[in-house]
């Protein structure tokens, strides 16, 4: 049949694909039967090639799973298609149609695909979308920009993309690179899924998997499993992988990366869900995924401008604001939790004479390796700089014996020091605590421990 009559009458770069289609429902060659001048000149300055007839299309457009899947339903299940989807590895946007041709020959089906390529995401495009869809990703912005509290917002929005792809369990995650570890936001799963192992070497192994993801995506905005034939293009991509998705009886899978500003965050997945409804899910999650991303992208930096509100840049320790706020809570009975309370100050001796003398650099060294002691000691207490070179620190429901243990150690430490002395001050309180009247029985302790040390050493006398 000769379609070039129809395809030159299209202003935009259209082709004619054909498909193999098998008894048993499965499908095999996908060619290229041809372009209108405006595809193939896409294709010969995209290949470096010149354009063949009737070649596998993979030779001059991306190979992907769910592309294969539109070309499938639209040739062969005559379902006329569109999308819109970010080519997110060249920072590209593409519009595409896929409309079903008659077909002369018994096993061959044919659908024409014609595309548009943006290097801006388009409003217009990524809201063209069914009533039904669009109100579900209506929904879950709703939820994600509305709530005060994301990461209860983040769990309520998993629990309905799951209900929207009728899955078996749906997860949403963030990858820390620098940790080699993953955080699950949000999972929602049904009563028959099965559960992940939480101690520390399955999350490492669980990290090694995810970080194959991506090259199993291979270039495409989201990998769909819907079939044993589809599994099998995986085992061949990622062996590992397709083994562990086995053991755990999946037998579907569609997952999706999240990103920001071409920046990998993470990924949502959903296992085994209808499959029926493939591309209306596809739909659905490739805007919402959208707005997730960017969504934890705006997380994550507030995260980030709170660690540093709250953090001694110097030292690494909490800053005094954060103890501030700390002791106010004390002071409004938040903390009931709290049994016993041991405080700590422990003011630097000698860190002016090491400014005046050596500079300020040297003296920074001086404050980085006292914190680096106080954090070998008091490994799960907060540790906080007062200010200059004194240190406060918390350490909570503790036993009176587990506190002088932590005081002994903090002295043996400091004895084999040749540069570094503490003068200290210590209370504890197992019941009725007042915060302030601890702080401030520590610090007259720590001022007296000074005294002496400065009469033991008279020509050390600096501050």
């Amino acid at each position: 049949m000769d379609y070039t009559s129809i395809l030159e009458q299209y202003t935009c770069k259209a082709c004619v694909l054909s498909v193999e289609t098998y008894d048993d429902g499965s499908y095999g060659d996908i060619r290229v039967v041809t372009g209108n001048k405006l595809f193939k000149d896409d294709i010969e300055d995209l290949t470096k090639q010149p354009f063949v007839d009737n070649t596998p299309y993979y030779l001059s457009l991306p190979k992907d799973l769910n592309f294969e899947d539109f070309i499938y339903r639209s040739a062969v299940l005559h379902q006329p298609l569109h999308t819109y989807v970010s080519l997110y590895q060249m920072n590209l946007w593409i519009e595409m149609y896929l409309l079903p041709l008659t077909s002369d020959k018994e096993n061959i089906r044919y659908c024409l695909y014609s595309y548009i390529v943006t290097p801006k995401a388009d409003e217009n495009s990524m809201s063209d979308l069914a009533p039904d869809t669009s109100s579900q990703v209506l929904a879950a912005c709703i939820k994600l920009r509305g709530s005060d509290d994301f990461l209860t917002a983040i769990k309520d929005v998993t629990a309905d993309i799951r209900e929207i792809c009728d899955a078996q369990r749906c997860t949403i995650l963030t990858i820390d690179h620098d940790n080699e570890i993953c955080t699950i936001l949000g999972d929602a799963f049904s009563s028959d899924a099965p559960t992940f192992t939480a101690d520390d070497n399955a999350r490492r192994e669980f990290y090694q998997m995810v970080v194959t993801w991506e090259e199993c995506l291979a270039g495409s905005t989201c990998l769909i499993i819907k079939n044993e034939q589809d599994m099998e293009v995986l085992k061949e991509r990622n062996l590992l992988w397709h083994d562990s998705l086995k053991e755990n009886h999946a037998e579907s899978l569609v997952i999706f990366p999240l990103k920001y500003n071409g920046s990998l965050l993470g990924y949502i997945w959903a296992v085994n869900f209808d499959v029926k409804h493939t591309v209306k899910i596809k739909e659905t999650l490739e805007l919402t995924t959208f707005f997730i991303g960017t969504e934890i992208a705006n997380y994550q930096i507030l995260k980030k401008l709170e660690k540093l509100s709250t953090i001694d840049l110097l030292t690494g320790v909490l800053n005094r604001n954060s103890m501030n706020n700390r002791v106010t809570q004390f002071g409004s009975n938040e903390d009931e939790d709290i049994k016993t309370l041991g405080i700590l100050f422990a003011d630097l001796n000698g860190l002016k004479m090491i400014n005046d003398r050596s500079g300020h650099i040297e003296g920074d060294r001086f404050l980085k390796k006292a914190a680096a002691i106080l954090r070998q000691v008091f490994v799960d207490d907060e540790i906080y700089r007062a200010g200059g070179d004194e240190f406060m620190v918390l350490v909570i429901n503790n036993t009176l014996e587990e506190f002088d243990d932590k005081i002994r150690r903090l002295s043996e430490i400091l004895k084999a020091q040749t540069d570094i002395s503490f003068a200290f001050g210590c209370s504890f309180e197992d019941e009725n605590i007042d915060i302030r009247k601890l702080l401030h029985k520590a610090d007259e302790d720590m001022y007296e421990d000074k005294k002496e040390y400065y009469a033991r050493h008279p020509e050390l006398k600096y501050r």
